[in-house]
């Protein structure tokens, strides 16, 4: 098949909608299918390999949202391409300019659309002017009007499904988690001199416990609440150190407040991160952490138990089926409990293990592979029954196989 992915957010900008259209290509590549990005012209782009497969279109910075870009147009050359390409399947990422080029352009050339949802924007609206332009229930018909021009929707999660469902979206709803290569993760790609050097780098002690926050800055990801988590966990383990990788524009507001809670000389920002390096980071942590409930999957969850680092999350219908309470991980609901659960998890060595084991277990059904392979199921679902796809609402649901935890007592 010829396969079109548009998206308005793509490498070299790190997020968690890059890399799902980055994982997704390479996969369905390796499974012999011409893929194509079409993306925002970005000034830092490096001319790879992979980006021969990537057209360009030109671009802006988003002014609400800093290191984002948005099209500016639709170039002729651009056109004149997606027309030699022949596309089978046209399937937009994102909602707006570059989105918006691919329904236009599968429309003219009658080419079906599948649309991923990846954003609950209604968490987002604070971006547009404080949320005075645009309100939740603005996001929530934009959504709708955009997932009911598709041919089907992929949804992450139940979380989204039922989120769409409730906005009035009536055409089909797949739900594919988005995959990550696992291997990339895994503690064994890095040498134990690579893991020590790295540490030092940033100046953590070899045996010195460490709390690790890992994604894009901002506040809907709700990293604050692990801030103001730390002076429970330091005045029972004051060797720890919280480690906060990534950049955003939330970032100045989390330094100011480590300094007015006196507690800056126990939080480390790294600022941002090639994509490239992520993977060695997670090494850094002896447990990973995340307050966020604006998750539409959180693929640094999947990382996280790729990595086998165990994760601590607060309560919410995204993590349903993964994060399973002294299984895969730990579930905090009050955010004045999490500095006692940081602690109690910290302190028990075989509970750590029997957590990061399950999760390894469990992360193996969200490989790349997996991914692909549901993907282009529904790909070829769609070209050779396209008449089912115009109003059913019938729900069609990917979910990874039940995994079999460890017995050993959590």
């Amino acid at each position: 098949m010829n396969i079109g992915l548009f998206t308005d957010t793509f490498m070299p900008q790190i997020n968690g909608v890059g890399t799902s259209v980055t994982t997704l290509a390479k996969a369905l590549r390796a499974k012999g299918h011409n893929v194509y990005i079409f993306a925002p012209w970005a000034p830092d782009t490096k001319q790879d390999e992979d980006e021969k497969f990537v057209i360009r279109m030109p671009s802006m910075p988003f002014i609400f949202l800093k290191g984002f870009r948005v099209g500016l147009c639709y170039p002729p050359t651009a056109i004149r391409k997606i027309h030699k390409l022949k596309l089978d399947i046209v399937h937009t990422q994102t909602e707006f300019s570059v989105g918006i080029f691919g329904r236009i352009l599968a429309k003219a050339y009658n080419i079906p659309v599948i649309h991923t949802y990846h954003t609950m924007y209604e968490d987002y609206v604070h971006y547009i002017l404080g949320g005075k332009v645009l309100d939740k229930d603005d996001a929530r018909t934009m959504s709708k009007i955009c997932c009911n021009s598709a041919r089907a929707v992929i949804a992450p999660t139940d979380k989204v499904y039922h989120a769409l469902r409730s906005y009035g979206v009536t055409k089909p709803i797949y739900t594919i988690p988005t995959g990550i290569n696992i291997e990339k993760f895994r503690k064994n790609h890095f040498s134990g001199e690579e893991i020590r050097n790295l540490r030092k780098k940033y100046g953590l002690r070899e045996n010195a416990s460490t709390i690790l926050v890992l994604g894009r800055i901002a506040k809907e990801k709700s990293m604050d609440v692990v801030i103001k988590a730390m002076p429970s966990v330091l005045e029972i383990i004051p060797e720890a150190r919280l480690i906060v990788v990534g950049d955003g524009p939330y970032k100045e507001i989390l330094e100011n407040l480590s300094k007015d809670m006196g507690i800056a000389d126990k939080i480390i920002f790294t600022g941002a991160i090639p994509w490239t390096d992520i993977g060695i980071y997670y090494q850094l942590g002896d447990v990973f952490v995340t307050a966020s409930v604006s998750e539409t999957q959180g693929l640094t969850f999947a990382e996280s138990m790729a990595a086998g680092v165990p994760i601590i999350a607060k309560k919410d219908s995204s993590i349903e089926g993964v994060i399973v309470d002294g299984k895969t991980g730990v579930v905090f609901e009050n955010d004045n409990d999490l500095g006692c659960k940081i602690c109690s998890l910290l302190s028990d060595k075989d509970k750590m293990k029997v957590i990061a084991e399950n999760a390894s277990a469990y992360v193996e059904s969200l490989s790349a592979e997996a991914f692909a392979n549901n993907v282009e199921a529904l790909y070829k679902d769609i070209l050779s029954s396209p008449d089912k796809f115009g109003i059913s609402p019938e729900r069609k649901i990917h979910i990874p196989k039940p995994i079999k935890f460890s017995h050993k007592k959590t």
